[in-house]
């Protein structure tokens, strides 16, 4: 089980190989502006393309089912 880290302060994502303390960092994201629930079963990693604009791309696409989320402040 794989876990994905979102932290809403820092706007930053990792996607851990495991469990948090003992994991290695496979992915890492930065200008995060959410992380979506997909109706097909994934979280999608929406970056912003500029600072400027409210615009953001899905950069990364994990199944639920294999991933445990983590959101911290």
């Amino acid at each position: 089980m794989q876990t994905l880290t979102f932290n809403t302060t820092t706007k930053e994502v990792k996607l851990l190989d495991g469990p948090r303390g003992s994991s290695k960092v496979i992915e890492s994201f930065y200008n995060v502006s959410t992380v979506k629930c997909s109706e097909l079963g994934f979280y999608e990693v929406m970056q912003k393309t500029s600072e400027d604009t409210n615009s953001a791309i899905p950069v990364m696409r994990v199944p639920i089912s294999n991933t445990n989320m983590i959101i911290e402040k």
